[in-house]
């Protein structure tokens, strides 16, 4: 959830940076999914199943989750 600015609060150097890395994350999960999805059609090594499971885990985006659940202090 993006945050809008509030009237008289300053923002610091280090704030905005942390916000365009955020921003520059929403864009490279889907990007990394889809990446994620054509490696295991390739892989002859997984069954069908396997294949299906992975392709259900990626689009849980699990580092996001943790960044929401300690309240964005992961770093």
């Amino acid at each position: 959830m993006c945050e809008g600015h509030w009237p008289g609060r300053e923002t610091k150097p280090h704030e905005r940076m942390k916000k365009l890395l955020e921003i520059l994350v929403c864009f490279l999960h889907p990007l990394a999914v889809v990446l994620g999805w054509i490696n295991l059609l390739g892989r002859s090594d997984l069954t069908g199943g396997q294949k299906l499971a992975w392709g259900i885990f990626m689009i849980v985006p699990i580092v996001p989750f943790v960044y929401v659940l300690t309240g964005g202090e992961l770093w």
